[in-house]
């Protein structure tokens, strides 16, 4: 083999290695182009974790993943119960042998909570958000639509504002 093709065939090694190396996306995700589902400003300056939840929410919107939009909104609300817990030195009460309940027990625990009084709308829109977010995530059949999510855009807002007051972040 020639010194010329033995160039041209390191090069296009090399391009073969380096293109799906820099079509990734970034490693820590991008950020969304819009705000649709939850404004980001309810979240600002609180948690590095809970602002990526929020940009994940709506980047998954923003391209039609409804299901996994659904599922990080169900995230957020189960983050954020935890995060309200911890603040008022009350962990200990949604935690079994160390691991915190499931998202129903936690919600239950934070209806139930006397340390704080919900307002009546976030006591209604955790089970809402809950539906959703379980739905995507573990029946089989359901496949998230548009309409899933605009449903409850209102109630997530409710919840995230209150449950990051309660938890100290704001």
């Amino acid at each position: 083999m020639s010194d010329l093709a033995k160039s041209a065939l390191s090069v296009a090694k090399t391009i073969q290695q380096e293109v799906p190396r820099r079509s990734q996306p970034p490693e820590e995700g991008l950020l969304p182009e819009s705000e649709q589902v939850l404004a980001h400003s309810l979240v600002r300056s609180t948690r590095g974790y809970i602002e990526k939840i929020v940009y994940q929410i709506n980047g998954a919107y923003e391209h039609g993943w409804y299901d996994a939009c659904a599922v990080m909104i169900r995230r957020l609300v189960e983050t954020l119960i935890i995060e309200a817990f911890e603040k008022h030195g009350i962990a200990n009460k949604i935690q079994n042998n160390g691991d915190f309940f499931y998202l129903r027990d936690l919600i239950t625990a934070t209806l139930n909570e006397p340390a704080w009084n919900l307002g009546r709308n976030t006591k209604q829109a955790l089970p809402k958000l809950k539906d959703v977010g379980d739905r995507s995530a573990h029946s089989r059949r359901f496949v998230a639509h548009r309409s899933d999510i605009e449903k409850i855009t209102s109630d997530l807002r409710i919840v995230v504002q209150e449950l990051t007051y309660l938890a100290g972040l704001k």
